[in-house]
């Protein structure tokens, strides 16, 4: 595997890493396919949050070592789990959407989390991802901006709880560069990093689970525009000698052995 630090300090983001086996990806998309009809289709798009502390397979998927490999050599060996959410586009046929096809927004994930230090978000394929069926979008470099500005969204349709949207002139768009990955590849990217994705036009669901990482000497900070709560954060790789971040760990994980 190429450097991953030294591309991802320099372009915000690092595409397509080989997480998962043929194997672990069958196994993937049969237990989210439970998850989804249990669920519903509805609830599948955004609402599966946290489901980590629930299922073992999660933990076991989040603290596996081809996915926090290259997050180590970007965050260091002590590593916490701020967060986890299945995120679902489907076909614009299976989901009737009167207020707009589903899109992602141009955005930056640090502007919703309350925490001061570097955010490294994995992006897990359970299905293929491509431009088609409206894979990930970044613009490169834009991790060096600092918080950009966010307003309410124009477009309707737009899939962020914020319902928020950076302004186009606050960065060059022609430079967006498509994310695709195949079932069992991540892509990874910086909390700073602008990126959204378009509709789903294709006639296949895109389906992947974000998984956000942080170094243990992150901290949680006050957002009195979005206040932020923690409350499933659990310590995947290494030790944690700060504690800014409750460790929630389930009775049944443990953490597996670090390799550099």
């Amino acid at each position: 595997m190429a450097n991953v630090a030294d591309f991802y300090n320099k372009n915000g983001y690092f595409p397509e890493i080989t997480v998962l086996s043929a194997d672990e990806v069958a196994d993937l998309q049969t237990k989210f396919g439970e998850l989804e009809e249990n669920s519903g289709k509805e609830d599948a798009q955004f609402s599966l949050h946290n489901v980590h502390l629930k299922h073992p397979w999660l933990m076991d998927i989040v603290s596996h070592p081809k996915l926090l490999h290259p997050v180590r050599q970007i965050l260091g060996q002590n590593i916490v789990l701020l967060d986890s959410r299945f995120f679902c586009k489907y076909p614009e046929t299976e989901l009737s959407k009167p207020n707009g096809s589903p899109f992602v927004a141009w955005h930056q994930d640090i502007r919703y989390w309350g925490v001061e230090g570097e955010v490294v978000t994995a992006w897990l394929a359970v299905d293929d991802a491509d431009s088609e069926n409206g894979c990930m979008c970044v613009i490169p470099g834009t991790h060096t901006l600092g918080i950009l500005q966010h307003k309410t969204a124009e477009e309707e349709g737009n899939l962020l709880s914020s319902n928020q949207s950076i302004p186009t002139h606050l960065f060059d768009v022609t430079k967006s560069t498509p994310c695709p990955v195949n079932a069992g590849q991540m892509s990874l990217h910086s909390g700073l990093l602008v990126h959204g994705s378009d509709p789903n036009r294709s006639t296949r669901r895109r389906c992947g689970y974000v998984v956000r990482y942080v170094s243990t000497d992150a901290k949680p900070i006050q957002d009195p525009d979005r206040p932020r709560s923690f409350p499933a954060t659990v310590v995947v790789s290494g030790v944690d000698e700060h504690k800014h971040f409750e460790d929630h760990s389930p009775p049944w994980f443990s953490i597996q052995a670090v390799t550099s």
